[in-house]
């Protein structure tokens, strides 16, 4: 995933507010309520009224302190959003959140891991699995779940740049290849 250097700015000050010592609310609290506002804001009124300049800035913090009070957000997130609308980057939310979730992650020492079954897993093979994968990539890890029936049976799991592919169309993908260098 690309990060542009704006979210990746935006998101590593609200890091440093929400992952320091004595912060008001927890990194997963405000990650959980901009996930919510960012619902929201897929309203078309809403979001060309909140990105366009001919709404004055003070109307639109208006709009996101009344939207903050119906869905009971943090003072930190309202404060975030107001910083986003302040310096007309609301539209870029999304990219924003995305890269704060990475970078809490880092901090907090977990790597990412997406991982793609045949089928859908249950919630002990999931577990399992991720203690596996915990164990081989010796990092604790946050795992993203996906289906894709075309890889017959098994798994396929990519943590950073590394790919562990223990899926059956995999393997016949690697047995086509030895037969055809042997012969």
């Amino acid at each position: 995933m690309q990060t542009s250097a704006v979210a990746k700015r935006y998101a590593n000050a609200l890091a440093d507010v929400v992952t320091a010592a004595g912060s008001p609310t927890s990194s997963q609290d405000v990650v959980s309520e901009l996930r919510t506002f960012e619902g929201v804001l897929r309203s078309a009124e809403l979001h060309n009224a909140l990105i366009t300049p001919a709404v004055p800035t003070a109307r639109k913090r208006a709009v996101v302190n009344r939207i903050a009070e119906i869905l009971k957000l943090s003072r930190v997130t309202r404060n975030f959003l107001f910083v986003l609308i302040d310096h007309r980057r609301i539209a870029g939310l999304p990219d924003v959140v995305n890269t704060l979730e990475l970078i809490l992650d880092e901090r907090l020492g977990f790597a990412r891991a997406e991982v793609t079954a045949a089928r859908e897993l249950k919630d002990d093979e999931r577990q399992a699995l991720n203690r596996e994968l915990e164990r081989v990539s010796g990092k604790r890890l946050r795992m993203a779940f996906d289906v894709n029936p075309q890889l017959i049976g098994g798994i396929v799991a990519r943590i950073g740049s590394t790919v562990y592919d223990g899926s059956v169309r995999g393997q016949l993908q690697a047995l086509e290849r030895r037969l055809s260098t042997e012969s």
